[in-house]
């Protein structure tokens, strides 16, 4: 308003002027040393000016409600004007009540308290100064007196402002005027004035619309690290709401691991979809995942110093310790699928865990029209997600540095294991424990493979309240003694033949099977390579379950309101005994996290494992089930086994290669059906099988003798000798080649069609299964000689080849009727009930020899109008004649 030099009377009365530049604004008078200074050596509030009186000889004295002040202007005419501009201003100031004097200090109601206040040395003052932190501003007193008087020496705007540490308890505000270097009493002091001069330049700064929507989520309006109130910065990839003292110890971690931003600052990045994202978020959700697992001694609250939060950030977001593992943490495949898949829905909460916990938000989705995550996203409309990602892009906490614990991530334990209770401790000095877990809490052991972790070995532990515990050693004996002595502590009594197993999983879950399918009881399991031991509650141990011997895998949610009081899901399949019918068993778990890894788990030992002939998924009579997969669809397919040059022609190599590549992965989920895929596709599927096989079908000890045996002259004494070899291969090597060879006697019986008799099949098989270039023809030979003397060599019995003759003779009529144009008979008029026997409810279907219960429901329900819902469930119950009894189909089994 006005601004001017003027001679300033000194306080001790002495008649010496000092000159000074005084400026006066609609909230104070100051006066400087120079008309440059930045920053004066008094402030008087306007607030506090009473009145002001002319005092002679062109001064005026400026009256205050406890200090006066002489001033001594050029002429008496500038005199008479600074009065009457002060005048004007302080009558304005009292007509209007306007007590907003930006210092916060007034004793009135209507000014706000201050943020921070207390004496600290301040370099270039002999005493200390009493400071006060107010809003956007920080006011420096020569006292406490001064103080309590409103007569300050200056303000420093804090919007230029910022605050560094330099020493133990000393810290610098830097502006671009000046540097105002301050010392308190302690380190925690200045940590404390270092908070509040930060809060203060964040509020110079700020836009408070942003923050406002974000806090108006319960959880977001405290700290996500320290619970401090009113967060008002966040980690824009972790989706978190922070404090500004933890958002300065995120910053140390590195943009790789978090990217801080200002909720009222950074106004650019606040998109409306990220506004969203947080609002769904929130740090409830965040937390659920990253701090799942703190112990109470290691948490950190609002007064923490700043090394407790950079030790408790590091722990939490770097290292990933505390967070809730997602059961397919480790297994880099299944993650980035599972990711692929969560993308796609609104759950956002899976999408995290996915991400955090190693799958990769570049991986690629083997989709050519939307190969990343981020593109499978966008086409799903799924804008949250998609905003997610992006922030996610180039972060490094993707898996947490490629999800391997490196040894330094450890936290180096003592731990003991002692009256059931196993504990760790700081170290082996400290009499309390860091934390504890009781064996009857105890749900799951998990063996890792070697390296899982960064470490030679390492097991989990899982417990009753979905907590996962990991702990590693460098000595392989030394952690399968842990994990024996840990197994005996918690696993029951009637279960204790199974610590015997070199076990890869081993835990308590409940299931059902058999006749007993009302009432689920508790079962004690053990995973031990490709086999599941059970172990019932009443010590009665199961057969051994082969794994690679399921024909159906299943895991899904029980319907709510099911009764049950477990209900994570079940997985089904059927016995091992071949001699038996197959059964199913249902697994279900009362916690998610440990019963997703027995999902994933059992998953993995179905599958396949490897290139050799054992290591794939196999049928109850040892095939692998690609190979009967395809020998399957040849057999039954319309033209399969009548096709002209089947085996010899070569279907489309790209066709090839994906449909070998599905059924590798899961040759249980691939269908094979007519018009999605070429026979000689399949063909030149099952050929390549055989020519890429490990160790091969006759295997690499086996090979040369077969070799050898062909050229015995004597017929007899030969097929006698292949008969000696074939029972000197592996089972699961002859089952095969057992189903290999009686597929291709039945391709040779349509020679005439296909133009593939046994020499042609024989040039094309040799190479293919004894793995040679084709020059050698001793291998075409033992091919030839084996479709030749297949009833001999395999030991065929009459009834066997009864069965096969009159398949081939059924085949032989529906290629007949389908070339003659006459309909193929086979399809059964069957009467179908919906819901109960009754005349209103019946309907009849024609039932084709491929049907599905599924397709016959989905029939059924489509011609009575019922609509499915989204928890509807249908079945199919197949009932003998005399309603003595019934089962339910499976919706893949074929009706007839």
């Amino acid at each position: 308003i006005r601004a001017g030099w003027l001679d300033k009377n000194p306080p001790q009365g002495s008649y010496i002027y000092q000159k000074r530049w005084v400026k006066l604004d609609a909230d104070y008078l100051r006066y400087f040393d120079s008309e440059k200074d930045a920053y004066s050596k008094r402030l008087i509030p306007v607030s506090s000016i009473s009145r002001i009186t002319s005092v002679g000889d062109q001064k005026f004295e400026v009256i205050t409600n406890n200090r006066n002040f002489v001033f001594r202007a050029e002429s008496d005419a500038d005199r008479n004007e600074w009065i009457r501009t002060l005048q004007q201003i302080a009558e304005e100031r009292k007509s209007k009540a306007l007590e907003k004097t930006s210092m916060s200090l007034a004793t009135d109601s209507a000014t706000e308290p201050a943020d921070k206040s207390g004496f600290l040395e301040l370099r270039g003052f002999k005493h200390k100064l009493f400071v006060v932190v107010a809003g956007d501003k920080v006011f420096l007193y020569k006292n406490a007196e001064d103080y309590q008087l409103r007569i300050g020496i200056t303000y420093i705007e804090m919007n230029v402002g910022n605050v560094k540490e330099v020493d133990r308890r000393g810290f610098d505000l830097t502006t671009p005027y000046r540097i105002f270097s301050f010392c308190a009493d302690s380190e925690l002091e200045k940590e404390e004035w270092m908070e509040a001069m930060q809060q203060s330049i964040a509020e110079a700064l700020s836009n408070s619309e942003v923050a406002e929507r974000i806090w108006a989520v319960e959880s977001n309006r405290s700290c996500a690290d320290c619970g401090s109130p009113k967060p008002d910065w966040a980690s824009i990839n972790l989706c978190v709401v922070i404090c500004k003292r933890c958002a300065g110890e995120h910053r140390g971690l590195g943009p790789g691991i978090t990217k801080v931003r200002s909720l009222k600052m950074d106004r650019k990045v606040w998109t409306e979809e990220l506004i969203e994202l947080f609002q769904q978020f929130g740090n409830a959700m965040a937390n659920q995942f990253w701090a799942a697992n703190v112990p109470p001694s290691e948490a950190i609250g609002p007064t923490s110093s700043s090394q407790q939060r950079r030790r408790f950030l590091i722990a939490k977001y770097r290292e990933g310790k505390y967070r809730h593992y997602h059961p397919l943490f480790g297994n880099q495949e299944e993650l980035d699928r599972a990711l692929c898949v969560a993308v796609t829905t609104s759950d956002l909460k899976e999408t995290q865990a996915l991400l955090f916990c190693g799958a990769s938000v570049t991986c690629d989705t083997g989709d050519p029209q939307c190969p990343t995550p981020l593109a499978l996203a966008e086409r799903s409309g799924q804008r949250l997600q998609m905003e997610f990602l992006l922030h996610n892009k180039t972060s490094e906490a993707e898996g947490l540095s490629s999800i391997l614990l490196c040894r330094a991530e450890f936290s180096r334990r003592w731990c003991t294991l002692q009256d059931g209770v196993l504990s760790y401790y700081e170290n082996d000095r400290n009499a309390v424990p860091n934390g504890e877990i009781r064996v009857e809490e105890i749900v799951c052991l998990v063996n890792n493979p070697p390296h899982t972790h960064g470490i030679e070995s390492t097991f989990e532990v899982y417990t009753e309240a979905e907590r996962l515990y990991l702990f590693g050693l460098e000595n392989p004996d030394s952690a399968r003694e842990w994990l024996k002595s840990i197994a005996k502590s918690f696993v029951h009594p009637c279960a204790e033949e199974l610590l015997v197993l070199d076990f890869e999983r081993l835990g308590r879950l409940h299931y059902k099977g058999g006749l007993t399918l009302e009432r689920a009881q508790e079962g004690w399991f053990a995973l031990a390579g490709s086999t599941l031991h059970v172990c019932s509650e009443d010590g009665q141990r199961q057969e051994p379950l082969q794994l690679r011997k399921l024909q159906e895998l299943c895991a899904a949610g029980f319907p709510e309101g099911c009764g049950h009081a477990v209900g994570s899901g079940g997985v089904a399949w059927p016995s091992a005994e071949s001699r038996h019918a197959g059964r199913t068993l249902y697994i279900q778990g009362e916690r998610k996290l440990d019963f997703l890894g027995w999902v994933n788990a059992i998953q993995k030992a179905a599958g396949s494992s490897g290139d050799t002939l054992s290591e794939q998924q196999l049928t109850e009579s040892d095939v692998p089930l690609l190979v009967d997969r395809c020998i399957d669809y040849i057999t039954q397919c319309g033209t399969g086994l009548t096709s002209e040059g089947i085996y010899r022609k070569s279907g489309q190599n790209s066709k090839t290669t994906s449909l070998l590549e599905a059924l590798q992965r899961d040759a249980r989920r691939v269908r094979l059906k007519e018009g999605e895929h070429h026979v000689d596709d399949v063909a030149n599927t099952l050929k390549r099988f055989f020519r890429d096989l490990g160790d091969g079908l006759f295997t690499r000890q086996w090979t040369p003798h077969w070799l050898w045996a062909m050229a015995l002259e004597d017929e007899e004494a030969k097929v006698g000798e292949y008969r000696q070899l074939l029972r000197a291969l592996p089972p699961v090597n002859r089952a095969t080649l057992k189903a290999l060879i009686n597929h291709l006697f039945r391709v040779q019986c349509f020679s005439g069609e296909n133009q593939m008799n046994t020499h042609n099949l024989a040039i094309v098989f040799g190479p293919t299964l004894f793995q040679t270039d084709g020059k050698d023809y001793k291998a075409g030979r033992v091919v030839e000689d084996l479709i030749n003397h297949y009833v001999e060599i395999f030991n065929v019995d009459d009834q066997e080849m009864k069965k096969q003759q009159n398949e081939i003779m059924a085949i032989m009529k529906m290629r007949e009727a389908s070339s003659s144009g006459t309909q193929q008979a086979g399809d059964f008029i069957c009467t179908v009930y919906l819901e109960e026997k009754k005349t209103d409810t019946e309907q009849h279907v024609k039932v084709s020899a491929t049907m599905t219960a599924e397709e016959l429901t989905f029939e059924i329900l489509d011609r009575r109008k019922i609509v499915m819902k989204e928890k509807d469930y249908w079945s199919c119950f197949e009932v003998n004649e005399r309603e003595e009894a019934e089962r339910p189909l499976h919706y893949s089994e074929k009706v007839l």
